[in-house]
C-alpha cells in the first residue's frame, strides 16, 4: 500500500532548523511500515506551500495518510488533513499523536476530514489497520481506534503496548524515503525507553505511554548509533528518553559498550534530579556526555509539591552538585507563571540558580496538555473548559494571566549566573582522569572566552591520546579556520574524514579551507 506519514508544525515562520524535525514516534512508523514491505513516504510539510503540497500528494498519490497532530499544531494539522482530502477523496486519512490520543472527540466531526484516530502507541495498530485496508476487510474492531460511525463517536479497546521495543526497526535505516526532512539533524535524536516513572501534573508521558518503563538493550542503542555514524556521519546525539537514567545498570553498561567500542561520540540526556549518582555521572562522562538536562521546575518546595514534582531543593542541589563535580555540562529545565507562585515562590528559584550555577537552561510558563494531572484538576474545578483547546488557536495554552512575569525573571537570573571559573578542569582531570568529554568542554569554554591558545592545548591533547577520536581533529579544524589558517584546518578536517567519512560539517568545511586557499594565490 502506497502510504504519506506527514507532519505540519504550524510554525512556518520560525527561520531556526529544528522546524524541519519531525516526532521520533512518526519516525519510527514509517520505519516499521516499510520494514512490512508497504511504500511509505515519510514528510515534514512544516516549511512547505500548499501549491508544494499538492504537487507532492498528486505525483505520490498515497492511499492512505497519517497526520501526527500535538498541541501546538492542532490546527494546522487538522487543515492539512481537510486539504488531503480535497486533493485525494477516497483516501483514508488517520490521525494520531499525543493531543490526537487525549481530544479525538474533537477531531471526529460530522465534517471532519479524517477518518480515524489512532490512540497512544501506534505501531501494532497501524500495521494491523494498513493490513485490512490493503486487503479491503473489516477493520471497526481492531484495538487502539476511534472513529465516528454515523453521529457516534467509537472507541475500540486499549491496545496492549509492545513490551520488548528492541523488536522496533531503525528509523535511520528509512530516513532517505522522505522529503521535507534535514536527515542529518533528524538522526541526532534517538530515543532509547518508552514510558516515564515520575507522574508531574503537568505532563501528559504518563498517560500516552504508561507508567511503567520500557528499555531498550545497551546494545541495540549503540547499534543505531554505529549505523547513524557509519551512514549519516555523526559524532553527536541527544537522547530524548523523559528519563535516560531510570535503570542505572542499562547506562553504565551502554557507557562500557560505548568506551569499549571506541565509539568517541559526545551526546546528552535528560534525567531526573534523584535518578543519578557519583559513579553513574563519571561513567557517563567517560563515554562522551557532555550535558544531563535535570526537569528541576522551580527551587520552592511549595510549588514542586502543587506541580506534583515528588522531588525536594536539597536533593536538585545534590543532583546538580555531583553533575558539576563530574565536569559534566548542567542544563536545567524551569516553569515560571504558576498559578497562586508568591514572590517568596520565585525568589527561591532564583536562591537555588545562584547556588547551582547551570551552564544553561529552559524557562516555559505553565501550560495546560490534554492527558495532564494540571488539566484535569482545572477541569474539574471550573478553571478551564473543555473547549479550551478548540475555542482558540493559540500554540500553548498557559495556566495563568499573560500579566504574570516570573517566567522572565527566572530566566535573567540564568542568563547572569553561569559558572566563569576554569580551574574547575583542572580539578575535574585530577578527579577523573583522561577524558576526551573533559577536553571537548574545557577547549570550548575556552575558546568562547577567547583564550584560543588554552582551547588549542584542549584539542590538541585529544589528538594525541586518541588519535583516532574525530572531536580532537574536527574543534582543532574549526579554531585554525576561526583564526584564519585554512591550510592547518583542512589538514585537521581531512583528518576527521578518514576516521568518519560522511561526517558531513567536515566535508563542508573543507571544500570551504581549499576554497580559501584557491582564492589566496
Amino acid at each position: 500500500m502506497k502510504i504519506l506519514l506527514t507532519y505540519q508544525s504550524g510554525l512556518s515562520h520560525r527561520k531556526d532548523p529544528y522546524i524541519s524535525l519531525l516526532p521520533t514516534g512518526l519516525c519510527y512508523l514509517h520505519a516499521c511500515l516499510r520494514d512490512a514491505g508497504h511504500d511509505s513516504l515519510l514528510t515534514n510539510f512544516s516549511a512547505c506551500s500548499t501549491n508544494h503540497i499538492k504537487q507532492l500528494l498528486n505525483d505520490f498519490k498515497p492511499q492512505m495518510i497519517g497526520i501526527s497532530q500535538w498541541t501546538h499544531n492542532r490546527y494546522a494539522s487538522l487543515e492539512l488533513a481537510r486539504l488531503c482530502r480535497t486533493i485525494l477523496p477516497d483516501c483514508t486519512i488517520i490521525m494520531g499523536g499525543a493531543h490526537a490520543t487525549f481530544c479525538y472527540d474533537e477531531i471526529l466531526t460530522i465534517d471532519s476530514p479524517v477518518d480515524i484516530v489512532v490512540i497512544g502507541e501506534a505501531e501494532a495498530t497501524l500495521l494491523e489497520l494498513v493490513s485490512l485496508l490493503e486487503s479491503g476487510a473489516a477493520w471497526q474492531q481492531i484495538n487502539g481506534i476511534a472513529f465516528l460511525d454515523g453521529e457516534s463517536i467509537v472507541t475500540t479497546s486499549p491496545r496492549k503496548r509492545l513490551e520488548n521495543i528492541d523488536l522496533l526497526p531503525m528509523p535511520a535505516e528509512h530516513l532517505l524515503y522522505s522529503a521535507g526532512l534535514d536527515i542529518q539533524l533528524q538522526t541526532e535524536f534517538i530515543v532509547t525507553t518508552r514510558g516515564c516513572p515520575s507522574s508531574c501534573y503537568f505532563c501528559s508521558s504518563p498517560d500516552f505511554w504508561g507508567r511503567k518503563v520500557r528499555f531498550r538493550s545497551p546494545e541495540a542503542i549503540v547499534k543505531e548509533i554505529l549505523y547513524i555514524q557509519e551512514t549519516f556521519g555523526l559524532i553527536y546525539f541527544s537522547i530524548r528518553d523523559d528519563t535516560f537514567t531510570a535503570d542505572r545498570k542499562r547506562v553504565i553498561d551502554f557507557c562500557r559498550l560505548l568506551r569499549d567500542q571506541r565509539v568517541n561520540i559526545i551526546w546528552n540526556c535528560q534525567s531526573r534530579v534523584t535518578a543519578i549518582d557519583e559513579e553513574l555521572v563519571v561513567e557517563m562522562k567517560r563515554a562522551g556526555c557532555e550535558c544531563i538536562q535535570l526537569g528541576v521546575e522551580s527551587g520552592s518546595t511549595r510549588i514542586l509539591t502543587q506541580l506534583g514534582k515528588n522531588i525536594s531543593p536539597a536533593e536538585i542541589n545534590n543532583a546538580s552538585r555531583i553533575i558539576n563535580e563530574a565536569g559534566i555540562n548542567l542544563s536545567i529545565y524551569l516553569i515560571g507563571n504558576i498559578p497562586g507562585e508568591t514572590l517568596d515562590d520565585v525568589n527561591h528559584t532564583l536562591e537555588l540558580i545562584r547556588k547551582i550555577r547551570p551552564d544553561d537552561g529552559y524557562v516555559s510558563p505553565l501550560a495546560y496538555y490534554p492527558g495532564t494531572k494540571l488539566y484535569k484538576d482545572a477541569l474539574s474545578k471550573g478553571l478551564t473548559t473543555k473547549t479550551l483547546f478548540s475555542a482558540t488557536r493559540h500554540n500553548a495554552l498557559y495556566a495563568a494571566s499573560p500579566k504574570e512575569r516570573s517566567a522572565q525573571l527566572i530566566l535573567k537570573e540564568l542568563s547572569e549566573n553561569r559558572p566563569k571559573n576554569p580551574k574547575r578542569f583542572t580539578d575535574q582531570k585530577k578527579r577523573i582522569g583522561e577524558c576526551f568529554t573533559t577536553n571537548v568542554i574545557a577547549g570550548e569554554w575556552y575558546r568562547q572566552q577567547g583564550a584560543l591558545n588554552k582551547a588549542e592545548k584542549e584539542f590538541k591533547e585529544i589528538t594525541v591520546n586518541t588519535p583516532d577520536n574525530p572531536w580532537g581533529w574536527f574543534l582543532l579544524g574549526d579554531l585554525y579556520s576561526e583564526i584564519g589558517n585554512p591550510e592547518r584546518a583542512a589538514g585537521c578536517y581531512s583528518k576527521v574524514l578518514r576516521i568518519i567519512p560522511e561526517h558531513e560539517p567536515s566535508k563542508k568545511a573543507l571544500e570551504l579551507c581549499r576554497n580559501k586557499k584557491s582564492r589566496g594565490r
